[in-house]
């Protein structure tokens, strides 16, 4: 769930900050983020001046790949870009450590495979997500 930081929330906000992501209303990506358990007070100040988004901390999932012949967990990030409300292109990177990167056996980028949905498989609506309390 998301919701922006108010004055209203503030306090509420920094004491959750280990859980939480900040993130520009209007940013993409990773522009202008800030890891709540990473924050500084200076950070938070500009954070509560305006703009700013709260959302969940989700860890990355993680695969068991076979890298150089060894098994190997590595995280998993799947990104689905979209124009115009339809998704033009699927990507995966799998990485180790702390940040994505090319250099990892076996992480990068990795192959997504789309499989067909039967109508048995299909799953009912997702429930709508209410903002964090």
């Amino acid at each position: 769930a998301t919701c922006e930081v108010t004055p209203h929330n503030a306090d509420d906000l920094w004491t959750r900050r280990r859980q939480l992501f900040f993130k520009p209303a209007a940013g993409y990506g990773a522009k202008g983020a800030f890891r709540g358990d990473k924050l500084t007070r200076k950070a938070w100040g500009d954070i509560t001046a305006g703009g700013f988004v709260a959302q969940a901390l989700v860890p990355p999932s993680e695969r068991l790949v076979d890298a150089d012949g060894q098994p190997t967990r590595l995280k998993l990030d799947l990104r689905a870009y979209a124009w115009r409300g339809d998704v033009q292109l699927l990507a995966a990177r799998t990485w180790a450590g702390q940040t994505t990167n090319f250099r990892t056996a076996g992480g990068g980028f990795s192959p997504v495979v789309v499989l067909p949905v039967l109508a048995a498989d299909r799953c009912s609506p997702m429930p709508s997500l209410s903002p964090l309390p």
